[in-house]
């Protein structure tokens, strides 16, 4: 699938570059080099050093990947405060869309919710969905874990690697295995609104 290039969303730089900077700073705190890093996440060397000088965006997949290799919860690559809540006993803690750290890609926004929550089993957050089409994605979407998706605004359209479709929604949900390549495509007049929780 070829990617259709889109242009840089003007607000998304700042968050790139915050998450860069952290990114940065956990490495440096774990004592990687950029090439071991790479080695460790699978995640290509330029691409680290893109996402740390903040000059791209990518996908929930290597985030994730980056994180692991890093021994480090996602939430700590967008939230300083991840760290420090890291170090105490779990808790509840409370969160909300508008407060909570931002990434913007391509094809979603996100929403990171509860990255004060140390040691999470799940990763949830909150997603807007702008693509339309599978053009606009280089390769599907996979990662380790399992997916559950409640659509919140709109219509949403979850399309697999394995050919199969799932069409979604207001308040409909889906779950299925992540590892299976997969996109979400919002199929509605406007971008959909999802909460995803993936394990």
């Amino acid at each position: 699938m070829p990617v259709k290039p889109l242009g840089a969303r003007p607000d998304a730089a700042p968050d790139r570059q915050r998450l860069g900077e952290r990114l940065r700073l956990l490495r440096k705190q774990k004592q990687l080099t950029l090439k071991a890093l790479s080695e460790h996440s699978g995640v290509a060397l330029s691409t680290l050093s893109k996402i740390e000088l903040g000059q791209i965006s990518v996908g929930y997949e290597k985030l994730a990947a980056t994180a692991r290799a890093l021994g480090a919860d996602i939430g700590e690559l967008f939230d300083p405060r991840a760290a420090i809540a890291s170090a105490a006993a779990p808790r509840v803690v409370r969160s909300t869309i508008e407060e909570s750290p931002r990434y913007d890609s391509d094809n979603y926004n996100y929403r990171m919710l509860a990255t004060r929550f140390a040691g999470k089993r799940m990763t949830p957050l909150h997603g807007r969905i702008v693509a339309r089409r599978t053009d606009e994605f280089a390769d599907y979407v996979r990662h380790p874990g399992q997916e559950f998706v409640i659509v919140l605004k709109g219509r949403v359209r979850i399309c697999f690697e394995t050919g199969e479709r799932v069409e979604l929604k207001r308040l409909e949900t889906a779950y299925f295995d992540s590892g299976i390549g997969h996109i979400y495509l919002s199929t509605g007049p406007g971008d959909a609104e999802v909460l995803v929780v993936m394990s």
